[in-house]
């Protein structure tokens, strides 16, 4: 992968990837880096999920992740903890979406997966409706 940030003279930085996409870093109106992994924890794992239920994914009337971190409280200030609240509501089965987050954590999803191999604890629970 490769891409590109550029600070810009407001304040703020833009981040360019090489597929051409644009997005604001950091700025008045945009994420900070760590709220970025935060949330790219999330959606990773969400998307993991939503790819494991396959030709059931159409019975999903809602998902998301709500998602707290915590972190250290001296330099570098890395995550010590993550705890995720994923909220499903549709016709599947709640075992094979336990299993889909399981394996998203254990397996698949990189972005997680970088952040617990750093030291950080991860919990996460499920509601279903």
């Amino acid at each position: 992968m490769k891409g590109e940030v550029t600070w810009t003279r407001e304040g703020g930085y833009v981040g360019n990837t090489a597929a051409g996409k644009v997005f604001d870093i950091y700025g008045e109106s945009s994420p900070s880096p760590m709220e970025m992994v935060m949330h790219a924890h999330a959606a990773c794992s969400l998307i993991d999920v939503i790819d494991g239920l396959k030709d059931r994914v159409a019975n999903v009337e809602f998902a998301t992740v709500d998602i707290e971190t915590k972190r250290a409280a001296e330099s570098p200030r890395v995550f010590t903890s993550v705890c995720m609240n994923y909220k499903m509501k549709g016709d599947v089965p709640e075992e094979l979406v336990r299993r889909l987050i399981e394996t998203s954590h254990e397996k698949f999803c990189s972005v997680g997966i970088m952040i617990t191999r750093s030291g950080s604890s991860l919990e996460w629970t499920l509601e279903m409706g």
